[in-house]
């Protein structure tokens, strides 16, 4: 102990500090926006995922481009709003609504699709950003091996700075906040690229 304690005078002298110093208040957090067109949001965003990205212009654009995504294969839809307004939910092969931990786990895994929407997505880096919810589980964009997210087109920031300006502290609305850049890809094994160990193999970006 009386080591530790003659390193740590060693340092506060070094530094022209006592004992009995306070030391001063962070500085606060410098956020810079920057004023990027919406156009150049969308434009610098589909450059730069690493996943499928598509524009529609429309809900019945989308709705018609996720039916056919969908296309009988299994999928499970988050219970966001936005998917309702598309009709995912009305999809045949699409399965919601699952609330409990062990319905959603299970209907996760034995699907080939899962449909959520994102809360935001951000230009710079180019990444989508899921706040877990009820309404969007973060199971539903993990565990089926194809995601596909959609997103309003006035939902896409320019990045962190513009994130942390709008959601502080995310912590006090929802125990995850995930960045998703694109399919889940390691090096882990062997030092080579493999897709889909952690996450999904495929990710679709549907901007409405």
């Amino acid at each position: 102990m009386a080591e530790r304690e003659n390193i740590l005078h060693k340092v506060r002298t070094a530094l022209g500090h006592h004992g009995s110093s306070v030391p001063e208040p962070p500085s606060p957090p410098r956020l810079i926006v920057p004023s990027w067109s919406p156009e150049e949001r969308l434009a610098r965003l589909t450059a730069k995922f690493l996943g499928e990205t598509v524009r529609c212009a429309s809900l019945d654009e989308a709705a018609a481009f996720i039916a056919a995504r969908v296309a009988g294969r299994s999928a499970v839809a988050a219970n966001h709003p936005l998917l309702e307004r598309l009709g995912v939910m009305s999809l045949p092969s699409v399965r919601s609504g699952l609330t409990g931990r062990d319905e959603s786990r299970d209907g996760c895994a034995e699907s080939e699709i899962g449909i959520t929407g994102v809360d935001y997505a951000l230009a710079d880096p180019a990444a989508l950003v899921m706040l877990s919810s009820a309404r969007n589980d973060r199971l539903t964009s993990l565990l089926p091996a194809s995601h596909i997210a959609v997103v309003e087109a006035d939902k896409v920031l320019t990045g962190l700075d513009e994130l942390f300006t709008i959601v502080p502290d995310p912590a006090e609305i929802s125990s995850s906040m995930v960045l998703i850049g694109g399919p889940s890809r390691t090096g882990d094994i062997e030092m080579t690229l493999t897709l889909g160990v952690h996450g999904p193999r495929e990710v679709c970006l549907v901007i409405v």
